[in-house]
């Protein structure tokens, strides 16, 4: 009865970190032990993953974790998270610059500069973090003897620059994974926004998935009726006339969410050619004013995104750990210019 249980939910792409499957058991299904269950139904995939899954809570069935020796029963509703398996190219070791504040047996933190692909990838397969990483972990062991690799948890977009964790066991990650699936990970992020708020704080729901007409870029589709649910909390820290610096707290972590919700509700990031803040979209029309903007694009030629922090419980200890990055030089340079600028300017909405 394995050939055909109700899949109620199924999310495995390319391009995310990890597997969610919601399964519901057929009626005339005997009893097996969950892992067995699984790893008939779940391709490319092994019994130990599962049992690690299982490990580290996530494997729920009625809502509830169980055990990888947990036997299915009729009309069971199973839940599992799995991260994705490392793609099959070879990735080899390169000595990039890390910058590491810290490090323990089963994780890392990194602050990634802004320009760093994150994985390789078709046009870029050389010149990552994973390939810097790579060569980091090259003739590590852990505590017992095994040779240690890096495993990816979240992503960060090329042009993003700030916080990353890194897992360093599969049980790690596999644990990192779904506190990040589940959204208890807190990340706060900085980013310069063309135009005012009028109010001070917000928060922005609308479900983003991969536009139809244009397969690199994301977008919003407010009614629900395709994409994923994405929830951006925002708050001004810093009003500038024509920009804003604003905080965004994520509620979920979908592909360029900050960016597509911006741009959804009329205040693109600074400079983010892909979602049309590459021009001036305010402001006068003073030919000062357009080389002022032109002089800033270029002291930061990328998105004004910065994550600026990540909290998180550790995977072993259990202990919260919370750690910040400092805005990097671009970043800080842009809004120096734009402080300078609002107070020597009188500001006129177009």
């Amino acid at each position: 009865m394995l050939e055909n249980p109700d899949v109620i939910e199924s999310e495995e792409t390319k391009d995310e970190l990890y597997e969610h499957y919601r399964f519901k058991v057929d009626a005339g299904t005997d009893l097996l032990r969950i892992d067995k269950y699984l790893m008939n139904l779940i391709a490319n995939t092994s019994r130990n993953r599962i049992q690690q899954a299982a490990e580290a809570g996530c494997i729920l069935v009625n809502g509830k974790p169980v055990k990888s020796n947990y036997r299915v029963k009729p009309l069971d509703i199973i839940a599992i998270l799995l991260p994705n398996p490392p793609h099959e190219i070879e990735i080899i070791g390169e000595d990039i610059p890390l910058d590491i504040p810290y490090e323990d047996d089963d994780l890392m933190i990194i602050n990634k500069p802004a320009g760093l692909v994150v994985h390789p990838a078709f046009g870029n397969y050389t010149g990552t973090l994973v390939n810097a990483l790579t060569f980091h972990f090259q003739d590590k062991k852990d505590k017992n003897g095994n040779e240690q690799r890096p495993l990816l948890v979240h992503r960060i977009d090329k042009n993003t620059s700030g916080i990353m964790i890194v897992a360093k066991s599969d049980m790690a990650q596999v644990k990192l994974a779904s506190n990040f699936f589940e959204h208890s990970i807190d990340r706060k992020y900085r980013a310069l926004v063309w135009g005012d708020f009028k109010e001070d704080e917000g928060t922005i729901e609308g479900n983003v998935g991969r536009n139809p007409n244009d397969r690199l870029v994301m977008t919003v589709f407010p009614d629900g009726d395709a994409g994923k649910h994405a929830v951006t909390h925002y708050k001004v820290i810093e009003r500038f006339g024509y920009v804003t610096m604003i905080e965004c707290q994520l509620e979920t972590g979908r592909t360029h969410q900050i960016r597509v919700h911006m741009k959804y509700i009329g205040h693109p990031l600074f400079n983010d050619a892909t979602y049309g803040g590459d021009r001036i979209l305010k402001g006068t029309t003073y030919t000062k004013y357009k080389q002022f903007v032109e002089n800033c694009f270029k002291l930061m030629p990328r998105q004004a995104l910065h994550a600026k922090s990540l909290g998180f419980n550790h995977p072993t200890t259990g202990n919260y750990m919370l750690f910040d990055s400092e805005l990097p030089a671009d970043f800080t340079a842009v809004l120096d210019k734009w402080r300078n600028y609002a107070k020597h300017k009188e500001f006129i909405e177009d």
